[in-house]
């Protein structure tokens, strides 16, 4: 980064402590309470380790002959994303996967599609504490082709781009939303904006795999959190996510 940027560290820093693992280099963040509890259920008995960050927990799953895997969450809203990711990237993780929901803005764009983020618009206020000049807030181009790759081979289809990220939930109003939709802006969600931005600053990856559990395209609220085809594919998105993990897929292959 250029040198006239602020890399003037904050006093209250995360650090690894003796009781906190080593979660290198991969590590799923998720953002859900709900597909928190269902990462969990699937979770063999005995191979599960969970430690409370206080406004978190680390889950660590011990798999025989492998590495473990490492799920965190849940978080709400960009400020707690953000101070989680920091704990975690403090504990050695690299490439940081997300699993979350999403409000679609676009009218082909329905309940229980999936999105895979590019960038976003913020509207949101911890980006800014995150000076990366010049550069852009974004995801990973080769994560997101791995993502991209192993979706097409599951035979689940989904839409790349922009999203809108809000501190504000009850205020996306008709005129954002249709200035947006405008725009091209796929969905909105509250926790994007601020975790690319920080990736960037602290030279990490960052993928995410989002799950549309709501519609605003026609300025009106549907709710889809009760619909059968939203809870199949958050629950495959979950399986999906984990399963990267789980059967050893080379996440790191041409990454860096």
């Amino acid at each position: 980064m250029s040198g006239h940027l602020d890399h003037e560290e904050g006093l209250i820093r995360p650090i690894k402590t003796k009781r906190d693992p080593d979660v290198g280099p991969d590590v799923l963040m998720v953002m859900i309470p709900a597909d928190v509890e269902y990462l969990l259920k699937r979770t063999p008995i005995g191979s599960l380790t969970s430690l409370d960050q206080g406004f978190f927990k680390i889950h660590q799953v011990r798999r025989e002959g492998g590495n473990s895997i490492i799920f965190s969450g849940p978080f709400l809203g960009a400020p707690q994303a953000v101070m989680g990711m920091e704990k975690l990237i403090a504990l050695g993780a690299r490439r940081i996967w997300v699993l979350g929901w999403c409000g679609s803005i676009q009218p082909d764009l329905k309940v229980g599609d999936l999105v895979v983020p590019t960038d976003a618009v913020s509207e949101e206020g911890t980006s800014h504490h995150y000076p990366i000049g010049p550069k852009k807030a974004a995801t990973d181009h080769e994560l997101n082709r791995l993502l991209g790759e192993s979706l097409t081979r599951e035979g689940k289809p989904f839409r790349r781009g922009t999203v809108w990220t809000t501190d504000a939930p009850y205020r996306e109003t008709p005129s954002k939303v249709t200035r947006y939709r405008k725009r091209g802006v796929l969905a909105v969600e509250m926790e994007m904006s601020a975790m690319m931005t920080l990736s960037v600053y602290r030279s990490v990856r960052l993928a995410a795999l989002l799950v549309v559990s709501d519609e605003l395209s026609e300025l009106k609220w549907h709710a889809g959190f009760r619909v059968p085809r939203f809870k199949e594919i958050s629950r495959f998105a979950a399986d999906f996510l984990f399963c990267l993990f789980e059967t050893g897929v080379d996440l790191g292959s041409g990454i860096g």
